[in-house]
């Protein structure tokens, strides 16, 4: 997920994403992990799901909730987009 926050939000986003979204992202067990990450005004989480089954069910499950409690807090300014990566392989510095 990227995002383009407006300077002046970008506190709030940031405390929005630290101590909430992103808990409550990982609290539905569909992820193993997530990355939170910043340039200028632009912000870029990329969570890792467990195998494409869970990411699946939390595209079916969750996401209505959780994207509707974003735009509670954020309902307009934030530019929002999505992609699905699929992972070919990982590498390590043995590999």
């Amino acid at each position: 997920v990227t995002a383009v926050v407006p300077h002046e939000l970008a506190d709030q986003f940031e405390e929005y994403m630290i101590s909430r979204h992103l808990a409550d992202i990982l609290a539905t067990g569909h992820f193993e992990s997530a990355t939170f990450s910043r340039t200028g005004g632009k912000y870029r989480v990329t969570y890792v799901a467990h195998s494409r089954q869970s990411l699946d069910r939390y595209l079916a499950a969750d996401t209505d909730r959780l994207r509707a409690d974003f735009h509670a807090h954020f309902p307009t300014d934030v530019d929002l987009s999505r992609e699905t990566w699929d992972v070919i392989q990982t590498f390590g510095p043995a590999d």
